[in-house]
């Protein structure tokens, strides 16, 4: 019989409460049985993070990219406790609140070209399971079924629930463990060359008619290695399946709100998606809120007399008033704050600041994109990368590197000398590890 590992001890000083729960807490992405415990962390502000034992640190993440104008802006916690002064929850069936229709309606406006009916979610991965059922129905409701498969792209992350999983890649990605238990898709390399582009037109002509919909990353696809292209392959991805019918979903749950120079990525190749995911920055990082936007022609074929036609779909809290505050508050700084250039700003700092790390043994590529820097090593042993997250926590950083990948996410307010504390942490680090 196998004998239990023993968990690595808490540190000293730890407080009274994470040593209760530990014993009874699944934390995300983590062998628990061999890595570090969680740090205790009692506050957080601007870009730092404070911790139990006194310490703060800077954060190169700003908790997985969501919190876009640091934590703890006065704006959104006070309209968050509005709010909750005020109606905390309701059901969204039968009933409609203010935040919820107010912010409905400022999404479809910064939204690229028609995109105009918005349903509510609470996360990124249900955003994006939410699209990929208006696809198929669309096609039930149209009349035409059979299409039941999505077009993937080799190296794309759409989040961790099973619709999700199944358009993601299993191979390069978190998710070889269920690959025998997910829908069975089209997975092709994106448009970068004439080859690629010529199988990816080849799979859309021969696959077309069991297609639901073509499903990409805008400009960068995240958890699968940050990995860049331009605005003309988007452009392609959209226009070639488009010109064939076919919906296109962009997952901007990472690219939107400011991450990488645009409000949304879509607006830097001039495209419009038929469906478009939104979360993560949604609310400036303080609630879990989704949203699907769909275009006219989508929405219509929803519409009609038959109780069937509809979308028979609703998260228990979705559309709830508190997120909905969040999010409204967020969207009054992008307006009244220079978020988006704050971002494209920031894409040069990073540039200077990570470009010492490109004459590092074992590195790859060091690459930027608004509010991205992006190392890649040519290998990470699990050793390695629990030292290297070990020596950036000494360095005063919280920044968490997955895969053969050390990146940052800042939030777009973090000042220059920050940044540029950021960037030497993180070339000190690696060259330390």
């Amino acid at each position: 019989m196998s004998r239990k590992p023993t968990r690595p001890p808490l540190p000293k000083g730890s407080p009274d409460w994470l040593a209760a729960g530990m014993g009874h807490i699944w934390l995300p992405y983590t062998q628990m049985a061999v890595e570090d415990p969680p740090l205790a962390v009692v506050g957080a502000e601007g870009v730092r993070i404070r911790l139990a034992d006194g310490r703060e640190l800077l954060d190169g993440m700003a908790s997985w990219w969501t919190a876009c104008h640091g934590y703890n802006h006065p704006r959104i916690t006070a309209a968050i406790r509005d709010q909750a002064e005020r109606l905390s929850h309701v059901m969204f069936g039968g009933l409609a609140h203010e935040p919820a229709l107010a912010l409905a309606r400022r999404l479809a406006h910064i939204a690229p070209g028609d995109l105009a009916h918005v349903f509510f979610s609470d996360s990124g991965s249900v955003a994006v399971e939410v699209a990929l059922k208006m696809a198929l129905q669309y096609w039930v409701n149209r009349g035409e079924r059979g299409r039941a498969r999505f077009l993937c792209f080799a190296h794309g992350y759409h989040g961790d629930t099973f619709g999700a999983m199944a358009v993601s890649d299993a191979e390069h990605g978190f998710h070889r463990v269920f690959a025998d238990a997910l829908a069975a898709n089209l997975t092709v390399d994106l448009p970068r060359d004439k080859p690629s582009l010529a199988a990816y037109r080849e799979t859309l002509d021969s696959q077309g008619d069991t297609i639901a919909g073509v499903i990409v990353e805008p400009l960068v696809q995240g958890a699968g290695g940050m990995l860049f292209h331009d605005a003309q392959v988007l452009g392609l991805v959209v226009a070639e399946a488009q010109s064939r019918g076919i919906p296109v979903i962009a997952d901007e749950v990472f690219t939107g709100f400011g991450r990488l120079g645009h409000l949304l990525a879509s607006d830097a190749a001039g495209v419009v998606p038929d469906i478009l995911c939104l979360s993560k920055a949604l609310t400036g990082g303080a609630l879990g809120l989704g949203a699907t936007i769909a275009r006219p022609h989508i929405f219509e074929a929803f519409s009609g007399p038959d109780l069937a036609a509809a979308f028979m779909h609703g998260p228990t809290f979705m559309a709830n008033p508190i997120a909905c505050a969040a999010a409204n508050a967020s969207l009054d700084l992008f307006d009244s704050e220079p978020r988006v250039a704050q971002a494209a700003r920031m894409e040069g700092l990073l540039e200077a600041g990570l470009h010492p790390c490109r004459s590092l043994p074992g590195v790859l590529d060091v690459r930027t994109m608004g509010a991205l820097g992006v190392v890649e090593l040519d290998d990470l042993p699990f050793e390695r990368l629990i030292a290297l997250r070990r020596a950036f926590i000494e360095g005063g950083l919280w920044v968490r590197p997955f895969g053969r990948i050390v990146y940052v996410t800042p939030a777009l307010v973090m000042e220059e000398s920050d940044v540029e504390h950021l960037c030497n942490g993180v070339c000190l680090g690696l060259r330390g590890n």
